[in-house]
């Protein structure tokens, strides 16, 4: 069980870990692995956003964290899928930095037409819970949380026998 400020204990429904060598080409094997996790109850846009957020919290470890570190230098990546929420933590060995000083700084000055520059602010955005923490280890933490409203079978059997109001005339 894994409990949260303010809230109940969530079930935890699938666990996984993955460690992978530094590198963007690491990415497609990064996103088939959290595929793997998926669970019918999390809505399809919850889930694209988790996907999403993990995707730009990654790259970002290895482009800014790990930049100019060897290319064997682990990303470490675990995600939780609970009963109403997805929670993920990358752990990278790069320098610290104040990660909401960074999200604002970049906001007052993100150009629209630069290619990147907007992974942060994005990842703020899509979860409900962001954070960045020295570990004991000597290591950063990313942790994200999108918490979701379970879909259950009956609501998506009744969503399937209802007629669009088009239709019903």
């Amino acid at each position: 069980m894994i409990e949260l400020k303010g809230s109940e204990k969530l079930q935890v429904l699938k666990k996984a870990d993955l460690q992978i060598n530094t590198g963007l080409n690491a990415l497609d094997p990064v996103l088939s692995w959290f595929a793997q996790l998926y669970d019918p109850r999390i809505p399809t846009s919850v889930w694209i956003r988790c996907q999403l957020a993990l995707a730009e919290g990654f790259t970002n470890a290895v482009r800014h964290a790990h930049e100019g570190k060897r290319p064997d230098l682990p990303v470490d990546i675990e995600v939780a899928v609970c009963t109403e929420s997805v929670e993920m933590k990358i752990w990278d060995s790069g320098p610290t930095f104040d990660l909401d000083k960074k999200i604002k700084d970049m906001s007052e000055k993100i150009d629209p037409e630069a290619s990147g520059g907007r992974g942060l602010k994005l990842m703020k955005d899509i979860a409900d819970s962001l954070s960045y923490t020295r570990t004991a280890d000597g290591r950063n933490c990313l942790s994200i949380v999108k918490n979701y409203t379970p879909i259950s079978q009956m609501d998506d059997e009744e969503d399937i026998l209802q007629l669009p109001e088009e239709l019903s005339g």
